[in-house]
């Protein structure tokens, strides 16, 4: 069987291109699919605060980038994926309900967190998604 890059081109050197902008295509359709909503470059102070052995505790840190479902965040916390936490605007002090979808790696200022909002305001961002 023909590889269907060989049958889209006929120059000489663009087979690859164009099996990679195929692949490209499909991973951002499923990407997009995937997190149901768009995103918006963002920087917005917040809080997650979580309760560990009946003590409230607090880490602040800021969003990379926000959605009307939820953000990626960095803060100086780890958590499990999972985790049951609340998100607090700093900007606007509303809070909602959060799960840890997504842990990815420790930077220098912190962890990046891929947050997902439980119910969130409208007005949660200050933004019309």
């Amino acid at each position: 069987m023909a590889c269907p890059a060989r049958t889209l081109s006929s120059n000489p050197g663009t087979e690859e291109k164009i099996m990679a902008l195929l692949q490209q295509t499909n991973f951002d359709s499923r990407f997009r699919h995937v997190r149901g909503s768009g995103r918006l470059n963002s920087r917005v102070a917040v809080a997650v605060e979580w309760t560990d052995a009946g003590q409230n505790l607090r880490a602040e840190g800021y969003t990379v980038d926000i959605s009307a479902k939820g953000c990626l965040a960095v803060v100086p916390q780890g958590f499990n994926v999972g985790q049951k936490l609340r998100l607090v605007n700093l900007t606007n002090q509303i809070s909602c309900d959060a799960v840890l979808v997504w842990r990815g790696h420790e930077g220098r200022t912190g962890w990046e967190l891929g947050l997902e909002l439980q119910e969130p305001s409208p007005d949660f961002w200050g933004l019309d998604f």
